[in-house]
């Protein structure tokens, strides 16, 4: 048996109705967030201008909005959510670089590590029993 089928397997059996709801603050944490960046992406460029000299600022700008929309939504639902996380990872691990690079936000120093613990924890445990992929799964 696989690793991740095996960890569905115990994540399965081992599931609580406030894991859900923690999947899904943190989906659509990331939806609002990305919402947040379109909306104003003056602010995403602004927060990324440390890293101005590394080149990529606008791809980085629709990466991040685009990951945390999509992602947010899969998330939320819990359908391809390891992978929805796996493509979070980059940016919430800059979200907290950022911090010690350019000028240190505690508030959002502590908002990003807080989304990257949870972020982890829905990495190793999945998207649960009450998601999409357990309903699809059990379609089958």
């Amino acid at each position: 048996m696989t690793s991740v089928k095996s960890l569905n397997k115990w994540a399965n059996a081992h599931t609580y109705y406030f894991i859900d709801i923690l999947r899904i603050a943190l989906g659509v944490f990331l939806f609002i967030k990305g919402i947040n960046f379109i909306s104003q992406t003056e602010t995403l460029i602004a927060l990324i201008k440390p890293l101005e000299g590394y080149g990529g600022t606008m791809f980085t700008v629709h990466y991040v909005a685009f990951a945390h929309l999509i992602g947010g939504v899969l998330i939320a639902v819990g359908l391809l959510t390891r992978w929805a996380i796996i493509v979070q990872l980059p940016i919430i691990l800059g979200a907290i670089a950022i911090n010690f690079i350019g000028v240190m936000q505690p508030g959002r120093l502590l908002e990003a590590s807080i989304v990257l613990i949870l972020s982890l924890f829905f990495l190793f445990y999945g998207s649960g029993k009450h998601s999409m992929d357990y309903s699809m799964k059990m379609q089958q």
